[in-house]
């Protein structure tokens, strides 16, 4: 026998899973097997390599991290922090006001879909600024884009990465801006910009918003929590 929740009208207004009813001391059938294909979805996500095809249009530098293989790079979070050698060799030292990095992280396809319309919006609202070339990165953590930051003399650096996914989000991207990157930086000074995809944050506020801190960063040329909090826009 289904016995419905009371407050199954709470559905309508959040994914999360609540109110889903029971039959005995066990999930309906439907709810279970949803369940199951949230799970198997946010699996694939974590494992699926990135399609370097769908960045051609920003001519990016091709880079990877010191992790081989994905079944490294998810037991060896520190090999995603550090570039490869023969990738760090890629790059041109030089100076210029920020490098974008877009890496793979724990949902290529996150980024796939959520990073290049954020990019035009960082592009169209900083038309003076000169940026790096960008990067992209495979089995890349938050951490490389500081490695990459101090290689080509960036004054910030911005990293696109895909989140871990959630039962709810398989496909969301957070990022992460950090002034004066250099290998060692910790995620107190970074600043951080989470759950943009289809269902959460959109790309457009998440620009605006990367803008806003952008520009608050270069004023006062840090990042971090000690960059005093800014209203949403």
């Amino acid at each position: 026998m289904l016995i419905k929740d009371p407050w199954a009208q709470l559905r309508d207004f959040t994914k999360a899973r609540i109110a889903l009813g029971r039959v005995g001391h066990s999930l309906p059938t439907p709810e279970w097997l949803d369940f199951q294909l949230a799970h198997a979805k946010a699996r694939d996500a974590v494992h699926r390599p990135i399609d370097l095809r769908r960045f051609d249009s920003l001519n990016p530098v091709l880079l990877r991290s010191r992790a081989p293989d994905r079944t490294t790079y998810l037991r060896r979070p520190d090999l995603g922090r550090r570039l490869a050698p023969d990738s760090a060799e890629l790059l041109m030292p030089g100076k210029s006001d920020a490098v974008i990095v877009i890496a793979d992280g724990l949902s290529a396809a996150a980024v796939e879909r959520e990073a290049f319309p954020l990019i035009q919006v960082i592009r169209s609202q900083l038309p003076r600024w000169d940026f790096a070339p960008i990067c992209v990165v495979q089995q890349g953590r938050v951490a490389i884009a500081d490695e990459i930051g101090e290689i080509v003399g960036a004054r910030m650096s911005v990293i696109l990465i895909g989140e871990r996914p959630g039962l709810s989000s398989p496909e969301s991207m957070g990022v992460y801006l950090t002034w004066a990157p250099r290998i060692g930086r910790t995620d107190a000074e970074r600043n951080c910009i989470s759950n943009i995809h289809g269902g959460g944050l959109s790309t457009d506020v998440a620009g605006q918003r990367t803008v806003q801190l952008m520009q608050a960063a270069r004023e006062r040329k840090l990042t971090g929590v000690a960059l005093p909090l800014l209203a949403a826009p």
